[in-house]
């Protein structure tokens, strides 16, 4: 976790300033780090690519009939490396995940994130005009978020919580969040009810693959 001493600049956590009267937390959350490990920071494709790497190795010295001891000996500094890069990978996603909270106000989304600086998005209700879900078997997900026009947020400062490969248009995304089909129904209810009377319709748009680990996205258009 991260240190307590860490944000104690901020009224409360995941918050930069204190909130307007009226304006109330709704729900807050974080990362599962292990998830954000996996989707973001991809430790399966690097172990799953030094895997490749050692049997490659493993066959090609089979076939100049290497002994037992020169068989051992290539794989084993792959497999140092393997290891290596994964604990650095790992560690990054657990400092990513420590330092990051998703707020959800009855106003506005907010994402404070950063490891070595801290940052904080500021995401009104009147911003947000479309919501996805991606929800893996285990039930962690992806909410990514459509912004206005005009309403553009940097990919590379905002990573890894924005939609992947969207560079032109980058979509702020809250990521590898525990309980994600539950989260997204609670924010698109609460930007809901947070609009005036019969500006705000759902047109859902169907069922998209988001990954192979993935049940499948939605989509709810909040039109205002």
């Amino acid at each position: 976790m991260s240190n307590p001493t860490e944000f104690e600049w901020e009224p409360q956590p995941g918050i930069p300033a204190p909130l307007p009267e009226g304006e109330h937390i709704i729900w807050q959350g974080s990362p599962n780090w292990i998830a954000l490990a996996i989707d973001a920071f991809h430790v399966r494709k690097v172990a799953l690519y030094f895997l490749f790497i050692v049997l490659l190795d493993v066959t090609r010295q089979l076939s100049n009939g290497a002994d037992k001891q020169a068989l051992l000996a290539g794989p084993a500094l792959t497999l140092i490396l393997c290891v290596g890069a994964i604990g650095i990978l790992a560690s990054l996603a657990w400092l990513s995940a420590s330092a990051t909270i998703y707020t959800l106000t009855n106003q506005r989304l907010l994402i404070r994130f950063g490891i070595a600086i801290q940052l904080t998005i500021n995401l009104p209700f009147k911003q947000i005009v479309a919501a996805d879900v991606a929800v893996n078997r285990n039930g962690s997900g992806n909410i990514p978020l459509q912004v206005a026009t005009g309403s553009r947020v940097s990919y590379l400062v905002l990573w890894p919580h924005v939609r992947p490969w969207r560079f032109r248009k980058p979509q702020p995304m809250l990521r590898a969040i525990p309980d994600a089909a539950e989260v997204a129904t609670l924010i698109a209810d609460t930007i809901r009810s947070a609009a005036p009377v019969g500006t705000v319709k759902t047109e859902p748009t169907g069922t998209r693959v988001a990954s192979p680990a993935a049940i499948g996205m939605g989509t709810t258009e909040l039109a205002r």
